[in-house]
């Protein structure tokens, strides 16, 4: 992957996430799915589309390829999350959050999020101390770094 000079976090993470397919394959990968053929049968996607986004994010450090091989056939590559594949687990919380409360399906969630016991969770604002900031109080504002 060639380096970047965007300055901005958003568009250095837009570079690498910015296509809808690529959300919707993370969000197969957090759901289990690792072979090519499962990413294409659960999502309906062009295998073009799917190699090029996948290459993207094996370069990007969020997937990693691992060979396996089934008896009798080729070798091929499965992908699995990385670390920061792991840690955009928070990014499709919040896209699903927004979702099921601006845009909801009629029937209700597809899918809730629930920690490894079963209580309900929401994507928020936390700060230092653990103490969640109402989304009013959130603030972004430019470091001296940020390029006049």
């Amino acid at each position: 992957m060639a380096v970047t000079e965007q300055t901005c976090s958003i568009a250095r993470s837009l570079e690498v996430l910015g296509e809808r397919w690529t959300f919707l394959i993370l969000r197969e990968a957090l759901s289990g799915t690792s072979r090519f053929a499962d990413f294409r049968s659960a999502l309906g996607v062009a295998p073009d589309i799917l190699s090029d986004r996948l290459a993207t994010l094996v370069d990007a450090g969020v997937l990693e390829k691992r060979p396996y091989r089934e008896p009798g056939a080729r070798a091929r590559d499965s992908y699995h999350l990385t670390e920061a594949g792991h840690e955009l687990k928070v990014v499709l919380g919040a896209l699903q959050q927004w979702g099921d409360q601006h845009r909801p399906y009629e029937p209700g969630p597809t899918v809730v999020r629930r920690s490894a016991d079963g209580r309900p969770l929401h994507v928020a604002f936390v700060d230092e101390e653990g103490v969640e900031v109402p989304l009013d109080e959130v603030r972004f504002r430019r470091t001296s770094t940020y390029p006049a």
